[in-house]
């Protein structure tokens, strides 16, 4: 019994490796729409599907990303200014999409745009801090995907949608892990109600990735900030020893923990997009393969006991 078992699951696995690796034909003829493309993942993307021959549409947020993009790249991938945070600004890059992709409509929308600061305890975020992680990388990711929709159903394409680990598993306070948590809800939904269009909808989670040290070092300039505007009372609830310890834990997490082989998500983005058969989710890092997602599926108290063995005790903790 136990042999046919074992032979079903290989089975099973040999089929799947094998559908896989069947791509897409003409996928020098497809436009993809990428937004966040300043630096990162999709910077990556970017340039990794220019390569490709595909026609790489890529909104950056600031102008000098889309000129350094556009100097790196073929003349093929064109860009545009994108705040997803802005309707205005997304119905203007859907009309911009639009004009370039004309009746084949678009192939592939990857929604990669996204923040991850203000983090910390919760009790130390305001509605305001939540609100600034949550419009990019939830309700901006909504917008746009809104918006491109009518392109993506005319192409029968795909929709990509960058999550983390963190929307499986919530580790830390602030926006970021309730912005995932909602991403992976909402890619859920329209994965089911896009099929009978033949519409594929994709979810990256990556672990661990660290784009730039610019923006590590501001993740713990910010982290300085929310701990000064917080009311006394919450800072002597806690006590300035845990505030360093849980600065230092955040910094060796950067610079220690986080993968720089940005790779390991991006060519996952690059199979959602050219697989005949692409995946529901894609795990991005060994971290994120080999600890967290089993890690989701052990039970709660065993869980939380892991995460939290080497975080810092407040000063009044019972």
């Amino acid at each position: 019994m136990w042999f046919y078992l074992a032979l079903a699951v290989l089975l099973y696995f040999l089929i799947r490796l094998y559908r896989e690796t069947k791509i897409v034909e003409n996928l020098t003829e497809k436009y993809v729409f990428i937004t966040g493309c300043d630096s990162g993942f999709g910077n990556k993307l970017a340039k990794q599907l220019d390569i490709q021959g595909l026609h790489v549409l890529a909104a950056c947020f600031t102008q000098k990303g889309a000129e350094e993009l556009e100097r790196l790249t073929s003349d093929r991938l064109k860009t545009t200014i994108l705040d997803v945070t802005s309707t205005e600004s997304v119905a203007a890059a859907t009309e911009w999409v639009k004009e370039h992709v004309g009746n084949k409509g678009l192939w592939g929308l990857v929604n990669n745009a996204g923040i991850i600061q203000p983090v910390g305890p919760n009790e130390w975020m305001t509605k305001e801090d939540f609100e600034k992680v949550l419009n990019v990388n939830l309700l901006g990711l909504i917008d746009v995907t809104v918006h491109m929709l009518p392109l993506v159903r005319k192409a029968r394409g795909r929709i990509v949608n960058v999550a983390s680990i963190l929307g499986r598993l919530s580790f830390y306070g602030g926006g970021y892990c309730p912005s995932k948590y909602g991403v992976e809800a909402f890619s859920d939904s329209l994965r089911r109600e896009l099929q009978p269009f033949g519409v594929k909808v994709a979810i990256i989670e990556p672990g661990y990735f660290l784009t730039s040290m610019t923006n590590a070092q501001y993740n713990l300039d910010c982290l300085d900030l929310q701990w000064t505007s917080t009311p006394q009372e919450i800072k002597d609830s806690y006590g300035h020893t845990y505030f360093n310890n849980f600065y230092k834990s955040l910094k060796e997490n950067l610079n220690s923990r986080c993968s720089t082989n940005l790779f390991l998500v991006t060519d996952c983005m690059e199979h959602a997009l050219t697989s005949q058969h692409p995946r529901t989710r894609y795990s991005g890092g060994w971290d994120a393969q080999f600890f967290f997602v089993p890690l989701s599926y052990l039970p709660t108290a065993l869980a939380d006991l892991i995460l939290t063995w080497s975080w810092p005790k407040p000063a009044q903790a019972v």
